[in-house]
Parts: structure tokens; C-alpha cells; sequence
């Protein structure tokens, strides 16, 4: 996932009262972190750790390297693939807040989830066609789910040692930060007017890894129409909380590439919450593994300014909490249906570079 400059995008790219358990990481530096981006790097993995209770310890490679222009950071993720019926049941088992129990009543029954698809060889408007379709036949496509190695650790899912790529062969995911930008690690005083927030672009990287992605990304990367609809083995665990008007009419979650609007909802879409970035290709321009850009929706947005400050949102805690990962702060009372019925519009503009 790649986090980008606002103007230009970095790839597959606040503290609460703590509890008893926690998530902890296991992090390793290549050659050349430097001591004040290891302790940055520490502070953004603290950060996470104090916001959920998870007793797991995920494992992170990092790192910094000359990357492509424009591009802040970025983060490779070890994935795993789950029978739908598999990730239901572990949703339901680990479900720990009323937004839990809400995202999980909503989820479809059965082996398999219904997709809004496009783009496909086999797509019955025409091969290639960006006309969606539904996709609800129960093969591959529908049947598994493919997620996060540190999400997977969080549903309780056992499976054994395995990397990324030559970059780790003992991680959840690799990240890497572009040397060539000045970074500002203090973010006591605020963020430099000239530099980056590496503790909160670290955040949103640690985010990724711990299941903020969306097949879709696969589907639009690929979008020529060669590939039939059961070639695409990459819905994701939140790509179930993706909705559109469109899908909610069908009944189905919106895998689609394209500018269609696309939302978070724990509903069936019965409520629209806060928005998705559509596809760096058929889209909007930005990676649909994060939240819709130039909204101010959360850390998971897919671009970020010189004198930024990077931080948590409310969006950000519910979506990882529907995914598997235990709040240690419970949303507040009556807050869940209330912001899910709310559409992130008109936030407050960052500066662009």
C-alpha cells in the first residue's frame, strides 16, 4: 500500500488508557534505520498498542531506502487466505463491542459473499465492461477471503513462519520510508512546515499491515477484462464493510473498480458511513485500500502534507474493530449508528505540498 505526498501517492502503504492485555510487535531493523527512526518507528507501534488489546504480538520489518517519487512510505504485507464461512465465525467469536455485534448480524449466511463486480472476462454486459455485475455463484472468489497475516493473528488464526518476499523471512509485513524527504520525529510542538510526521505516516503503515487493504486494488490493477470473476481470489476482511447504493440494492458488498462512491457500513449499506478511495486506475486516482482523499477521514488516508499531523480518527478505531481487533476503549455509548449514518464530506482540506 503506498503512502503519496499530497500533490504528487507510498504502496501495499492518541494515546487511550491502556488494559491488562495489549498488542505488542516484534519490530526488526535493516541496516542504516537510524537510532531516532527506530524510536519513532517504536512510538507509532506504542500508539497502536495503547488503542487495542489484542493478545498478539505482530511482527514488523523496517526500514529506509530510496523509493519512487512522490512516494512517503510503503508496506508489503504477508497474506493469508480463509473459507468466508471461517472468517464469520471468527468475527463472531471475537466480536467484544456493540459495533462487533452489529458488523457480524450484518454479514451474509452461509460459505460464501455475494460481490458488485466489473471488469471481468465473464461479465455478462460484455468482456472487459465496466457495467457491474453480480457475482453470487460460490466459487472461489465468493468462498475465500484473503487477509493480513497480523489480521489473521488477531481473528486467532494459527499458521506458521513465513515472509515477504527477499525483504523478511520472519514478518507480518515490511515497511520502508523514503530517505530523500525531511521527516520531522518530534511531534510535540507540531509537524515542521518543511518536513513530513514519520511517527504518523508510521501509523498509517502500521495500518495496512494490520488489515486496512482491499482487493479491489487487484481488480482495478488488473481491469483490461482477461480475467474471469473467479480469478479474482482477493476480497479482503474489509472489503466486506464495503457498500455502495448500488451494492445495498442488490444485496451484495461493491467490489467494483471505478468512481462509484464506495463506503464503510456495518449495515448492508442501510447506512453509509465514511468514504473509501475508489482505484489508483478506474477510480479516483488513489488506492482503494484506504479512506477517500482530501476528507480528513483518519490515518488511512492516501496522501498526507508537509506540516501534517498524522492521527487516529474514530473512523479509523471502528474499522479496525469490525476486522478483528479488540478496542480497549469501547466506543462511546449511542456513537457507532450515529457516525455510520454520517457521509465524510466537506472535511477540513490539508495543505497541499
Amino acid at each position: 500500500m503506498a503512502f503519496r505526498l499530497r500533490s504528487a501517492l507510498a504502496a501495499l502503504g492518541l494515546i487511550a488508557a491502556g488494559s491488562a492485555q495489549a498488542l505488542s510487535f516484534d519490530l526488526s531493523f535493516i541496516a542504516g534505520t537510524s537510532l531516532i527512526e527506530q524510536a519513532s518507528f517504536q512510538a507509532a507501534a506504542n500508539a497502536w498498542s495503547s488503542k487495542f488489546t489484542d493478545n498478539v504480538t505482530v511482527k514488523l520489518t523496517v526500514g529506509t531506502g530510496s523509493l519512487s517519487p512522490g512516494v512517503l512510505a510503503q508496506a508489503g504485507s504477508r497474506r493469508l487466505v480463509a473459507n468466508y464461512s471461517d472468517i464469520r465465525g471468527a468475527m463472531a467469536a471475537d466480536a467484544s463491542s456493540a459495533l462487533d455485534n452489529l458488523a457480524v448480524s450484518n454479514l451474509t449466511g452461509g460459505s460464501s459473499v455475494g460481490l458488485l463486480m466489473n471488469y471481468t472476462a465473464d461479465n455478462p454486459n460484455g468482456a472487459g465492461s465496466a457495467t457491474g455485475f453480480v457475482d453470487n455463484n460460490g466459487s472461489a472468489n465468493n468462498s475465500q477471503i484473503r487477509l493480513t497475516a497480523a489480521n489473521a493473528r488477531s481473528l486467532g488464526f494459527g499458521f506458521g513462519v513465513g515472509g515477504v518476499g527477499t525483504a523478511c523471512t520472519d514478518c507480518d509485513a515490511f515497511i520502508q520510508f523514503n530517505r530523500d524527504f525531511a521527516w520531522d520525529h518530534d511531534r510535540s510542538n507540531g509537524i515542521d512546515g518543511s518536513s513530513f510526521d514519520f511517527i504518523g505516516v508510521a501509523l498509517h503503515e502500521i495500518g495496512h499491515a494490520m488489515g486496512f487493504v482491499s482487493g479491489v486494488d487487484t481488480m482495478d490493477g488488473n481491469s483490461g477484462g482477461q480475467f474471469s470473476s473467479n480469478q479474482f481470489t482477493f476480497v479482503s476482511t474489509m472489503d466486506l464493510f464495503r457498500w455502495s447504493a448500488e451494492s445495498a440494492a442488490a444485496g451484495v458488498i461493491d467490489w467494483r473498480a471505478g468512481n462509484d462512491v464506495k463506503c464503510f457500513s456495518v449495515d448492508r449499506g442501510a447506512n453509509c458511513g465514511p468514504q473509501f478511495s475508489t482505484g489508483s486506475t478506474r477510480g479516483d486516482g488513489r488506492q482503494a485500500s484506504h479512506w477517500k482523499d482530501n476528507l480528513g477521514i483518519g490515518a488511512l488516508d492516501p496522501t498526507a502534507a508537509r506540516g501534517e499531523l498524522i492521527d487516529f480518527s474514530e473512523y479509523d478505531l471502528m474499522a479496525f474493530d469490525v476486522i478483528g481487533w479488540n478496542r480497549a476503549v469501547p466506543e462511546p455509548a449511542g456513537l457507532a449508528l450515529a457516525l455510520l449514518a454520517l457521509v465524510a464530506a466537506g472535511g477540513a482540506r490539508r495543505r497541499k505540498v
